[in-house]
């Protein structure tokens, strides 16, 4: 397969790029899968993303067509449909609003340029953040977090996706209010909750990954909800996303087809909570159990940092076994004792961004707001750095 991968791309004239797609795992199976967001994370310029989704949907057609049932007596054996499974799932919502009044100014060939670029500023920042677009319908895009592919932060990442779609097509707003004096601004409903997924086959066709459930419709309601430019959450995302953002007051609503008020959330933003574990578990924990070795190895490496021997300390370990709460049992062990703690933390949502870590902290000590504008964040910025007493004009 990599040898495969390897003539492939040198045909395309994008041999340099053979490595990164080896060292990657990826072979001519996964390419079909991947889109222009995988391929910038893999450093693929604009030009060269765009050459390459292009020859991979080629090929993809041609296998299409050469994978074709045979007939026989004018019938089609069709594949098998995917089996129905049940599991929790994520669900969003996205509609633009102000392109019926756009429709009214625009020519058509310009309204399609605009819905594309609606489109594509959407699924850009939902596979950001690990989402699936299921589908477009028209002005509407339905989104999954979860399926395929689940992580154990859907909610969280959902949320942000939302937040982010919507700042994306604020931007492209801005762009046709300058050209032709028209608003666009997107709103978004978010709801989580358990949901059986797999194809759907009729007499009209088939509907692969289809969705059913309550939690679909749920999250189309709150879209209706919500105002423009805002992101609405049921009360289990919120839930599950604990303190990572922060909310309006809550409120009840009656919805149709549901035969209880549902509570909802309107999303402001991040909370700016330092850490992730302390967004998504608060103080409610329960006691350490079974990690006295590893807590008296950090203790111990304390004291003799103490003592003037300087300690470096790597915990690493599988997703979920426990590293960040040992962490936070070791700063509370050490609460009497004068420390400075910095907290650098990486993001899987800013992978393209390596300095990310320093720059979340610096705007997290300089007290960033979300509403700053850029002189009031150099104002607090030069604040934070005169307390260090650096020079000023010089840093």
């Amino acid at each position: 397969m990599a040898r495969d991968i390897r003539k492939w791309l040198e045909d395309l004239g994008l041999g340099k790029y053979v490595e990164i797609f080896v060292a990657n795992d990826i072979d001519m199976d996964v390419l079909p899968n991947l889109d222009e967001s995988d391929l910038e994370r893999l450093g693929l310029s604009l030009g060269h993303r765009r050459k390459l989704l292009r020859a991979s949907a080629e090929l993809a057609a041609v296998l299409a067509a050469d994978s074709k049932p045979a007939r026989d007596n004018g019938k089609v054996d069709k594949p098998p449909p995917v089996a129905a499974e049940r599991r929790q799932l994520t669900v969003m919502f996205v509609d633009l609003v102000g392109s019926t009044e756009l429709s009214l100014k625009l020519d058509p060939e310009e309204l399609r340029d605009l819905s594309r670029a609606y489109q594509d500023a959407t699924a850009r920042e939902v596979g950001r953040y690990g989402g699936h677009v299921a589908k477009f319908m028209g002005d509407g895009v339905l989104v999954y977090f979860g399926y395929p592919q689940a992580h154990e932060d859907d909610a969280v990442r959902a949320i942000y996706a939302g937040l982010a779609v919507v700042r994306a097509v604020k931007r492209l707003g801005k762009r046709i209010l300058a050209a032709h004096g028209g608003r666009l601004r997107a709103r978004v409903g978010i709801a989580t909750g358990v949901v059986v997924v797999g194809d759907l086959v009729g007499a009209e066709g088939t509907e692969v990954g289809a969705v059913t459930g309550e939690t679909p419709n749920l999250a189309f309601r709150l879209q209706g909800l919500a105002r423009s430019g805002e992101v609405v959450v049921a009360d289990r995302t919120r839930s599950l996303a604990g303190e990572a953002f922060t909310y309006e007051a809550p409120e009840e609503r009656s919805l149709k087809g549901f035969p209880e008020p549902v509570k909802l959330w309107r999303v402001l933003g991040p909370s700016g909570v330092e850490s992730r574990f302390e967004a998504l578990h608060g103080r409610w924990l329960t006691p350490l159990v079974g990690r006295e070795q590893e807590l008296a190895l950090l203790l111990e490496r304390w004291r003799r940092a103490k003592e003037g021997e300087g300690q470096v300390v790597l915990v690493s370990g599988e997703a979920g076994i426990g590293k960040s709460r040992i962490t936070e049992v070791l700063r509370e062990r050490l609460m009497a004792d004068d420390h400075i703690r910095l907290r650098f933390q990486c993001s899987p949502y800013h992978t393209n961004s390596a300095l990310y870590p320093i720059i979340e902290h610096l705007e997290r000590a300089a007290g960033f707001e979300r509403d700053d504008g850029p002189d009031a964040r150099l104002t607090k910025l030069e604040a934070l750095v005169g307390l260090a007493g650096a020079n000023l004009a010089q840093a």
